[in-house]
């Protein structure tokens, strides 16, 4: 057995670090055919589980062990249904060695191990409860050294086993139905581990953000498996889980992961909206305005994801204007104001603002009273939405100073666009063409020939085109000089000059005309020249 192992040492080895290709490929080759053997169960389960090796390539090779691991799990998802019950139950055991034994050295290793041990009971269909009796195995897990970590890192990767209809194509819908519910009859049992994770810290040897974060890790993988749907919606506000994740918002290292967190129990439970709202102000003084000032992008975009997905849940509230629900408003305008170098963050905030945009016209507001409060206070945020956007849709420098024959915006913008083109046909409804327009042209388009700001220029028109149906529709028409002036600065261009971004300015110009030709075409609109 041991002569066995060293070859898959051997040929891991050259695998990864042998500078001649040919010797990589035949050692991969030979590892492809060793793991369609039936010969690589044990030999893989050895390399995992055996610590007495006295040849120097078996010597704790995190490279061999992670590709022992791999091997388990691919031929558990391909090959385990065909194991019996005694093979099963014993190659369980030794995985659960493993994971205890590899707890405290590589986190890559742990996950695959404990990948595989989750692919491994989902195949235990011989057992009425195969998930109940990985829990026992668990609960005798936690006393062993450094149990903890192991148990929580696989009640992380459970879940999303579970969840995965990918990951295994010969478990059927139904039967991962069942297991998912067989999994939620123990939730209180791992809220209550979580809790004391938090409480007491596992071993002592990790530290405090990594334990942070492997706990979050482990509440989103059962928060997405819909752990809090047991418990009473007016519970959670207080929850400890609850509380730690939004105090995890505060340090950088778990951000993220409690961003992901939060995204995902607001998404599910529209109590916890409102409990956020209340805390807008906090979020903003504590995170986004020093965020804002720093120009750390990691927090804007994730607290611009926030706020959004919170305000997307209640838009009732947000209808009633109050201090918190305008002080959503406002960060999400300064996430949009915010000058990232690509689109991400805007664009992760239109969804809020169409949901916005949609609820408020579909109101049916009978009383002019009601629909006056209604303008005085959305009026005044959706005109600043315009002036936000209109600066996020201008072009970056580098697409701008371009002379070259590029004439496509940047990917990230173009998507952009793409996703805006819906909010601006709704906010120029709300606001009227009127105001839009006037939104549009305000201030000057250009001062002569020689000093127009082209960004700007082309910015504008493509915001013109998009609402265009609805400009046309309530009647109101624009001032075309601006239109008739810019066709003849771009057509008094030598050819050699219609390059880089200024063909993009022209395919907007000539986009918007075509948009409006009707009008335009109308006797009483002077166009002679236009045209």
């Amino acid at each position: 057995m041991e002569l066995q192992m060293i070859k898959v040492a051997q040929a891991v080895h050259v695998l990864n670090h042998d500078t001649q290709s040919c010797n990589r490929f035949a050692a991969n080759q030979w590892l492809v055919q060793f793991q369609q053997s039936d010969a690589a169960w044990d030999i893989a389960t050895s390399i995992l589980t055996s610590s007495d090796h006295h040849h120097p390539f078996l010597l704790s090779d995190y490279e061999v062990e992670f590709f022992a691991a791999q091997i388990l799990k691919r031929k558990i998802q391909n090959e385990g249904y065909n194991l019996h019950l005694g093979a099963k139950d014993a190659l369980l055991n030794a995985l659960l060695l493993a994971a205890q034994r590899f707890s405290s050295g590589h986190p890559q290793l742990l996950t695959q191990i404990c990948l595989a041990i989750s692919t491994l009971v989902l195949h235990a269909v011989e057992h009425v409860k195969p998930i109940e009796k990985l829990f026992y195995s668990l609960q005798s897990l936690r006393f062993q050294n450094n149990g903890n970590t192991a148990v929580l890192e696989m009640l992380t990767v459970l879940p999303e086993i579970i969840e995965d209809q990918n990951s295994d194509c010969h478990i059927t819908s139904a039967r991962r139905y069942d297991y998912g519910q067989e999994l939620l009859a123990h939730t209180p049992m791992v809220l209550e581990f979580l809790m004391q994770q938090i409480d007491e810290g596992f071993e002592s040897h990790i530290q405090h953000h990594d334990r942070s974060r492997k706990i979050l890790r482990c509440l989103l993988s059962w928060v997405r498996a819909g752990c809090f749907s047991e418990i009473p919606p007016g519970s959670l506000p207080s929850h400890p889980l609850f509380n730690f994740v939004f105090s995890s918002l505060q340090v950088a290292s778990s951000f993220d992961l409690a961003v992901e967190a939060l995204v995902e129990l607001v998404s599910r439970h529209e109590g916890l909206s409102q409990v956020l709202l209340c805390r807008i102000g906090l979020l903003k003084e504590a995170l986004l305005f020093p965020a804002l000032k720093s120009g750390d992008e990691k927090v804007i975009g994730g607290l611009a994801c926030l706020l959004s997905e919170i305000g997307q849940a209640i838009p009732f509230l947000i209808m009633e204007a109050n201090p918190d629900a305008l002080a959503l408003a406002d960060g999400l305008l300064s996430c949009i104001r915010f000058p990232s170098e690509d689109w991400e963050i805007a664009d992760s905030t239109l969804q809020f603002w169409c949901s916005l945009a949609g609820y408020i016209l579909g109101l049916e507001v009978d009383d002019a009273e009601n629909r006056k409060n209604l303008e005085e206070c959305f009026v005044p945020i959706f005109s600043a939405l315009v002036d936000a956007l209109l600066l996020r849709v201008k072009v970056d420098d580098s697409t701008y100073n371009d002379n070259g024959c590029i004439l496509d915006l940047p990917n990230g913008l173009e998507q952009f666009r793409m996703n805006l083109v819906e909010l601006l046909v709704d906010t120029c409804q709300l606001l009227g063409s009127a105001l839009f327009i006037q939104k549009i042209f305000l201030g000057s388009w250009m001062s002569s020939s020689m000093h127009i700001a082209w960004k700007d220029v082309e910015a504008k028109l493509f915001m013109l085109n998009a609402v265009a149906e609805v400009v046309l529709k309530e009647g109101h028409h624009f001032d075309i000089t601006i239109i008739m002036q810019l066709v003849m600065i771009l057509s008094s261009k030598a050819s050699a000059d219609l390059r880089g971004f200024t063909c993009i300015v022209y395919k907007s110009l000539a986009d918007v005309i075509g948009s409006y030709a009707k009008w335009m075409s109308a006797p009483q609109t002077n166009t002679r020249p236009l045209m």
